[in-house]
């Protein structure tokens, strides 16, 4: 397997983002309540696989709901994508902005790698990794083992685990190699690379947008640099440009970022998205020692402020998941599955 040097980057993003993780911004070192282990002890206590020397998988909650026959992700009610069958995962866990939401330990710094891992050796240590995730489904009374079995062999992947996958240099030919492999692609962006998003081409493609303006965006999303609210805003323009399918994704912070939809719908225009999703922030992980329970809102919550955008947006509510406090928007009302991809192996 050949190996990629750091050295060999011709992006400047890149090596801005190792600058970033090596702590040259002098920024201070966020307290905990309790003993953080170095990184990678940190990730296996999460329940993360190391794959390679820079990706991760981790099995979301709907994965075993699936398997144990209680329930599917919203993706599969949206997008017909199969729960059990979904591989989450990340080719890099450096991040350039700290998210007040986020579940993730975006306070611990993450090294970057000296060397890329080749596309070819991330997609099969990440599925090597699901694999062993999973072992235990297939012994479990509880399990649908027809269901354990098909997991054996994803079929989507979502590139969307935890940091900005779009620092890995090598991504379009990463989802190229899924696909090679009849996966289906979900890649979700922050949006601060747009060259990046200029060059990428999955099945779906996701860009976060958590702020209807720069004071939000800076005390919500707490981004490196404000010079990223402009690299926020040309990739909303990238984005209409795409052929893939796209979907601009909003998660609601009570008290934060719950506000001024018509802010939030003239930014959306620009990318003129075939679907948005608008979804309820959740009190889970490492979010818990930044924002209060009550920062979470409900369903009926999502949906009045979805409604509002709808109007700002001239889009029309096409549908629900209340289980997961979702909303999705699209142009005509209607939802549609994802293009299934065959295999070429």
């Amino acid at each position: 397997m050949r190996r990629m040097p750091l050295k060999e980057e011709k992006d400047d993003f890149i090596d801005n983002a190792s600058e970033i993780q090596k702590g040259k911004l002098n920024e201070k070192q966020a307290s905990f309540p309790f003993d953080i282990p170095d990184f990678e002890t940190l990730l296996k206590k999460q329940g993360y696989a190391l794959a390679g020397r820079h990706s991760a998988v981790k099995t979301c909650l709907w994965l075993r709901h699936a398997m144990n026959d209680q329930g599917f992700c919203y993706k599969s009610k949206f997008y017909g994508v199969q729960s059990h069958r979904c591989l989450q995962m990340t080719p890099t866990l450096m991040c350039n902005q700290r998210c007040l939401f986020c579940w993730r330990p975006t306070e611990v710094p993450v090294p970057a790698p000296e060397e890329w891992d080749s596309p070819e050796k991330i997609v099969e240590e990440s599925i090597a990794c699901q694999r062993k995730l999973i072992t235990g489904f297939g012994g479990s009374p509880n399990a649908i083992k027809e269901r354990w079995i098909e997991s054996r062999e994803p079929n989507n992947v979502a590139i969307s685990l935890s940091g900005e996958p779009t620092f890995y240099p090598y991504l379009p030919e990463l989802i190229k190699e899924y696909e090679k492999r009849g996966f289906t692609t979900f890649l979700v962006t922050n949006g601060t690379n747009p060259e990046m998003l200029a060059k990428v081409s999955p099945s779906q493609l996701y860009m976060s947008l958590d702020a209807p303006d720069l004071k939000t965006y800076l005390k919500v999303c707490q981004p490196r640099s404000a010079a990223l609210w402009e690299k926020v805003n040309e990739s909303l323009s990238q984005m209409k440009q795409k052929n893939s399918r796209t979907v601009i994704r909003t998660t609601l912070v009570k008290g934060e970022n719950m506000f001024k939809p018509e802010g939030y719908a003239e930014l959306i225009k620009k990318a003129s998205p075939d679907f948005v999703e608008i979804k309820a922030y959740m009190h889970l992980g490492f979010s818990r020692l930044r924002l209060d329970r009550s920062s979470m809102p409900a369903h009926a919550e999502v949906l009045e402020f979805s409604q509002a955008l709808a109007k700002y947006l001239g889009y029309e509510i096409a549908d629900e998941s209340e289980i997961s406090r979702v909303v999705l928007l699209s142009k005509d009302g209607k939802k549609s599955p994802v293009k299934k991809i065959p295999s070429l192996d």
